[in-house]
This record gives C-alpha cells, structure tokens and sequence, in this order.
C-alpha cells in the first residue's frame, strides 16, 4: 500500500480546498439570488382579503374561564391576573345538529356557569361541564327542552353535503377513511353514502356514557395531542376552538384515571358559556375560504415545504395537519 507523504499531500489538497473556499461564495449568492419561496404563514399573510369568510357570531359559543393566579415580571412585580377566553366555531349542516341545538339551549340558560373543566389527560383531551355529573343525588338539572340524538347522528348522509363538496380538497384515503377532504373550512371523512367530521387538534366533542347514550352536549371535550381518530363515527363532534386553545392545552395533567382531577381545587372553573351573539364586544372572525387559490397555495406548501429550511419535500399531507387558518378581521 502506498501511503501519500504530509508533504504531498498538502500540496494536493491545499489547492481544492482554496478551489472549494473560492467557490463558496459564488454558491452562497447564487443561494441568495434564488426566488424566495413562501412558506405557509406567509401565503396566509398574503392571501387577499377577497379570500377570507367571515363567521357568523352566531356560529360562535365562548367559554371564559376563571382568571389565572396572575404572574410576576422581571422586577418581582404583580403582574395581574389574566381573563381566560376560549371561542368555539360550532360545526354547520348536516353535522351534528340535534347536538349543537342543544348547547345553544345550555349557553342560553347560562347552564354552565359555575361548572369546570374537570379532565385534562396529556396528548388526548381536556374535558369540561358538571364535576357531578355522574351522580345523579348531585348532578345539576338540565334545562327542558334538549333532545336525545341517535348513533345514526354521527354521520350525515353523503349527498346532503353543500353543493361543490365533491370538488373540494383531498387528502387520500387513510386507516380511518375511505376518503378525506377539507368541505367548507371543516376536515371531513368519505365512505360512498356518508359523511363526519374528524377527530383533528382542537375539534371540540360530547362527552357520553356507554352506547346506546350519546350524550346531551352539556359535557363536552376537546381534542389536545395527537389525532385520536379512531373515535370518528362513534362520538359526536360539534366544532373546534378558533382562539384560546393554548388556555386548554397548558392545563396541568389530572393524576386520576384517564386525567380526571381528583380534588376541587384542581379544576379549573367556569365562569360563563355564551352562543357569540350574545357577548357584547366579541371580535369578528374570519376562515379562509378552502376553495381559493390561497388556501390551494397554503396546503400545498403544508405538503412539499420548499421554503429554505426544509431539504426534502414529505409529498403529501395527513388531512388533519392542513389546520384551515382562521383570524380577527382586520
């Protein structure tokens, strides 16, 4: 074997290293001189304002929580105690509505105030309503009028869809859907005659017993950690969080069974629930459209991330992380 001298091999090596280090430069600007690729908060910055719909204040229920404890700054001071509002865009026709009628029948009753949040189980849900509920000596009366829904419920039949649902944006099929598209601003999953809305990050359920209840809508959760979508078509969800979700989210952990808290104290309590129309000052919200152009840009850039932090394109993209953006209105 021959082994190349120190010597020699200085004298080899130092001329590419200087071609490499003289070819840096040239590389870096022809980097710098490529077209900037938007990444997708910046297409939903640039989306036109054409393209952005509002949502009725009536398709809104807020929930405020009790205020946090308050924190202090740098210097040691009081900073004050925080208001804590979660805002929920309740699902539209066909899905769910005997569900949702009655949580507007609960918010207009002012049935929730003074309940809590009761659960919080990590990567799964956080889980509010009566801590009493389960006992019927203590449980707090529900206001007449609610209806019971059937399992049937879960689903709505394919073709009451609204009109262009069959053009909409689609995510393939997966191990829970024979299709998956983003309808009208909302992820929703396909069989040939049905349709239901999916178990994504933030979409917001009744809680239930075991079949055959489905629950009244006086308990409900929402979804924290990764999509538990094996709970599609066998509970109902009524909507999602569209601000406040990191209010739910950051809760302590319950050390109960499935993240029940287990004293009082823990549970966070709820000072009111209202339907949208009926909180003074509300802001208004806006979804961008999923059948513009921009949403198309948007996911197709959650898809194939060719902005310059990314080396590889994934290709394609799980329904549930194509999040339909949502914002105050300007």
């Amino acid at each position: 074997m021959m082994v190349m001298s120190n010597r020699i091999a200085r004298s080899v090596l130092l001329p590419l290293s200087l071609a490499a280090l003289a070819a840096a430069p040239h590389a870096a600007l022809a980097r710098a001189e490529e077209p900037a690729v938007l990444s997708p908060p910046e297409i939903i910055a640039a989306a036109p304002a054409a393209q952005w719909v509002a949502i009725a204040p009536a398709d809104l229920l807020v929930m405020d929580l009790a205020p946090d404890a308050g924190s202090r700054d740098f210097g040691g001071h009081e900073a004050g105690a925080h208001v804590r509002r979660v805002v929920i865009h309740l699902l539209p026709a066909p899905f769910s509505q005997g569900w949702i009628g009655n949580i507007r029948k609960l918010a207009a009753a002012h049935w929730w105030d003074g309940t809590s949040v009761n659960r919080t189980q990590d990567n799964y849900v956080v889980q509010w309503g009566d801590p009493d509920g389960d006992d019927k000596a203590r449980a707090k009366p529900l206001p007449a009028g609610l209806i019971d829904n059937g399992e049937n419920a879960y689903v709505a039949p394919r073709f009451a869809l609204a009109p262009g649902a069959e053009a909409a944006p689609a995510y393939g099929a997966d191990a829970y859907a024979g299709e998956n598209r983003i309808i009208s601003g909302w992820p929703i999953g396909l069989d040939k005659d049905h349709a239901w809305p999916l178990h994504c990050y933030g979409m917001v359920g009744v809680g239930r017993d075991n079949p055959p209840d489905t629950g009244s809508g006086a308990e409900l959760y929402v979804v924290i950690g990764q999509a538990p979508r094996q709970l599609d078509r066998n509970i109902a969800l009524v909507g999602r969080v569209i601000e406040g979700i990191e209010l739910l989210s950051s809760l302590p952990r319950g050390t109960g069974p499935i993240g029940f808290y287990t004293r009082a104290a823990e549970r966070v309590p709820i000072v009111a629930i209202r339907n949208g129309g009926d909180v003074p000052g509300l802001p208004r919200y806006q979804m961008l459209d999923t059948n513009g152009s921009a949403f198309a840009r948007y996911a197709d850039a959650r898809a194939n991330r060719r902005d310059r932090f990314f080396i590889r394109a994934a290709g394609g993209v799980d329904v549930c992380n194509v999040p339909v953006p949502v914002r105050r209105a300007p």
